[in-house]
């Protein structure tokens, strides 16, 4: 049973002060921490989760007299881990607590680091990268012993990733330094609870760590919005609704509206802008701004002198501003738990339900939206992909241990091992590591600048020379940016940054869309861009990062959408009218099939695959069955690819598709066509950085974006000639088939097609292939001339669909 009288009286009183009683999971939090355990806690944002992970610290502080690290904050965002500071320091005054609280992130300051590690506040709060560079420090020894608490807020953010791999390695570590600790983990969105109570064991063991729960929140608000009742054939920005945004910004106190990209954030602010004839203060929040815009922007949310920002997953974990009273989500929101996560910015409070508008950017993007209200409603949030921890951050943590102290390499295997996502890494496997990090491995050992370990008569492993230590600092972290420019004015004020790829492009004169401004490109010095204001219409930058995926679990649901006739009361005219065309003029396939379509189109001949498994495994399969259609003499000239199909067309006719969808053959050809595609480099290009293989700078001086990529190719092409089952060839394969190509997801696809493909050849373009073909049109036909007559097409058959379905109701009556 809970009891408020765990707490010290000035943390009672503070509560009672508030009018507010501890709620039950805060008090279970305490218990458990009381009795010794780790914890997970899962519970909605606004529930008090993060008081409560941090309430065992501040009632064992609450008396003084502790000398030393107490408590570690882990948060994976640094403007989260800012905005703790501000909401903790507020209260832990008023209780009159004395309580010390400082930040460590890559902002903090080189003088204040280093006197953290010789005086340290009590409770820290930091990233995974940071922490994992005070471990790589020789006074981590001294440092850490005292410390009792590690409280990991948002852990579903990056627990089964690459960051989480890193974090969990630190634990491991943190465990030999401070055995007695207690770890608390917090989440609002998780799925399932066992694969995050294991990750936080110290045995990779689910019961080891009590798992609580918060009481229920107020269900949320959520509204699919469709202005007059219409909805785009194609397309993702949901520019069509701007405004209806802009009305639903003039009737609320402050809005969120988040984009899935930052291309469309620029995008939806230009489109707000335009329509803002009241002028009010509109501002964007996007990674690629400065720190100094950015921070503008928190500014301007938390005086209240903005009524909207446009923003993007960098505020998914966002900052906790009580004003905010509608969300709107612009296209489709490709999760059920990205979605509840961002919908819980607004009204953040357990007793007002969050309030939120989804706008789909497109018929498809609809019926997603449907599904994800669905499932929230049932309360089924997304279940999460988990794979074994990535050797690439191994390699970068174990560099870090040698830069702490000289190690025994059994002694350091036993440590790794006791993190879950290397529970099952095998003696040999690790060495193989090892060795990688001391001299490069067999190909690259006779080079000096791979020599960064020795093992000495002792048995012990060191670094070699004192300048690998300062080259690991340096280059230390898990998130590798795609290269980018500086975006600044020529009195030196910095906007931000733009990706190399589209900042290369330019030239004096051209114009560009960045942080709400159209700036004119004066020149390119260096790594800079330098810009001015300018009047003229702009380009909109365009940015390479990971493409948002539609979930597994939200892809089975818009099947199941699409198929069940009941269901589709419930969708606008438009969207009824689209499905019930299909289903007159092809076939709407169950569920479990795979329907694949084949038709003539404008003197091309066209097939495309309905797969619903998210763009990267459609546009890896494009590559595969275009590259096989070739070698059929079929004489391919293109495919496209969105979330839910792929279309592929040529000259020749496909009478028999199914041997463009064969798994055995496929099987072969993806492992090669992957090893000789651009993926493989661009993932080998990742794990060299985070591996430390390649370093992003050196002392005084930053690589660019080429010379990055110069640097790492030729690595490759040796390791690819003479050392072909290098550890980070592996692991480049591993990010690659998962993250980039999804392959499981796509060998799901041909799995479907080898058991319940369906085939319909018809004389015409069918309504569900309409979005797909619509981006060939744009990409090949100037002005959109060819998505006009398609489109125009398709709505006089829909229209006769109307009136024959109409016709037949009348009969039956």
């Amino acid at each position: 049973m809970s009891d408020s009288s765990l707490l010290p009286a000035a943390i009672e009183a503070w509560f009672a002060g508030k009018g507010w009683a501890p709620r039950a999971h805060q008090l279970a939090m305490l218990e458990a921490d009381g009795a010794g355990r780790d914890a997970l806690l899962a519970s909605a944002t606004g529930s008090g989760k993060t008081l409560a992970g941090f309430l065992p610290s501040l009632a064992d502080l609450a008396d003084g007299g502790f000398d030393g690290l107490h408590t570690l904050y882990v948060s994976p965002l640094k403007a989260l881990t800012n905005d703790i500071e501000r909401n903790l320091v507020g209260p832990i005054g008023e209780m009159g607590l004395p309580i010390s609280i400082e930040t460590r992130t890559g902002d903090t300051s080189f003088a204040v680091k280093a006197r953290q590690r010789k005086k340290p506040p009590q409770i820290l709060l930091t990233t995974p990268e940071s922490l994992s560079l005070l471990l790589s420090h020789p006074d981590s020894f001294h440092l850490f012993p005292s410390l009792k608490r590690v409280v990991i807020d948002e852990v579903h953010a990056f627990a089964h990733n690459k960051r989480g791999d890193l974090l969990a390695l630190c634990l491991a570590r943190l465990a030999r330094l401070a055995p007695a600790h207690r770890r608390a983990a917090l989440s609002a969105t998780i799925a399932d609870a066992t694969p995050y109570q294991e990750w936080l064991s110290r045995r990779s063991t689910a019961g080891d760590v009590a798992l609580v729960t918060g009481a229920e929140m107020a269900p949320p608000e959520i509204h699919i919005l469709s202005p007059e009742g219409r909805i785009p054939w194609s397309g993702h920005s949901a520019r069509y609704a701007a405004a209806e945004v802009m009305e639903a910004i003039r009737q609320h106190r402050l809005t969120l509206v988040f984009c899935n990209t930052r291309a469309l954030a620029e995008l939806t602010l230009q489109e707000l802008w335009a329509i803002n004839t009241e002028n009010l203060p509109i501002g964007i929040f996007h990674g690629s701004l400065s720190l100094e815009v950015r921070q503008r922007a928190e500014a301007g949310i938390a005086e209240g002198r903005l009524r909207a920002l446009v923003c993007t997953s960098a505020l998914d974990l966002g900052v906790d501003w009580g004003d905010v009273d509608l969300v709107i989500q612009m296209g489709a929101p490709k999760g059920t738990a990205r979605l509840l996560q961002r919908i819980g910015r607004s009204n953040h409070r357990a007793d007002t339900p969050s309030k939120a508008f989804l706008i789909p950017g497109n018929r498809f993007e609809y019926l997603e939206a449907r599904a994800a209200l669905d499932a929230i409603e049932e309360g089924v949030l997304d279940a999460e992909f988990w794979r074994p921890g990535a050797l690439d951050v191994l390699a970068q943590h174990i560099m870090a241990m040698a830069c702490a102290a000289p190690f025994d390499a059994d002694d350091l295997f036993a440590e790794v091992a006791s993190a879950r996502p290397y529970r099952e890494l095998d003696h040999a496997q690790f060495h193989k590591v090892l060795n990688f990090v001391a001299n490069g491995g067999y190909a690259l050992s006779h080079y000096d600048r791979f020599q960064r370990l020795r093992k000495d008569a002792d048995g012990l492993w060191r670094v070699s020379l004192p300048r690998f230590v300062a080259q690991y600092r340096m280059n230390a972290g898990i998130i590798v940016e795609a290269p980018m420019l500086k975006v600044r004015f020529r009195n030196g004020r910095t906007l931000g940054q733009l990706e190399e790829g589209f900042g290369s492009s330019l030239r004096p004169g051209d114009t560009f869309r960045f942080s709400g401004l159209d700036l004119e490109v004066e020149s390119i010095r260096d790594t800079d861009l330098i810009v001015r204001a300018s009047r003229k219409s702009a380009l909109i930058p365009s940015y390479t990062g990971a493409r948002m995926a539609l979930t597994t679990s939200l892809s089975d649901r818009v099947r199941a959408l699409l198929r069940d006739r009941a269901e589709h009361a419930r969708l606008p005219k438009d969207v009824k009218e689209w499905l019930a065309a299909q289903a007159r003029f092809s076939v709407i396939p169950a569920p479990d099939q795979l329907l694949v379509e084949t038709f003539p189109h404008h003197g091309l001949h066209h097939i495309v695959i309905h797969g619903f498994e998210g763009w990267n495994a459609h546009q890896s399969l494009g590559m595969l069955i275009t590259q096989r259609m070739e070698k059929a003499k079929m004489k391919p000239l293109g495919f496209v690819a969105n979330d839910y199909s792929l279309a592929a067309y040529g000259l020749m006719p496909i009478s028999d598709p199914g041997f463009l969808l064969d798994p055995e053959v496929i099987d072969d050809e993806l492992t090669q066509w992957v090893e000789q595609s651009y993926l493989l480099k661009r993932a080998f290009r990742e794990v060299a950085v985070i591996s430390g293989l390649v370093e992003r700078q050196h002392p005084g001086r930053r690589k660019n974006g080429k010379q990055v990529t110069f640097s790492t190719d030729l690595i490759y092409d040796v390791l690819q000639k003479h050392e072909p089952d290098h550890i980070l060839l592996r692991a480049a394969w591993d990010d690659a088939s998962t993250r980039l190509v999804e392959v499981a997801r796509l060998k799901r696809l041909l799995e479907r097609a080898r058991e319940t493909m369906l085939h319909a050849d018809l004389p015409r373009v069918s309504p569900l292939s309409v979005p797909a073909l619509v981006i060939i049109g744009r990409e090949r036909v100037a002005g959109g001339e060819a998505e006009d007559a398609l489109i125009a097409e398709l709505e006089a058959m829909i229209a006769d669909t109307g009136e024959t379905t109409r016709r037949n109701d009348a009969q039956t009556a």
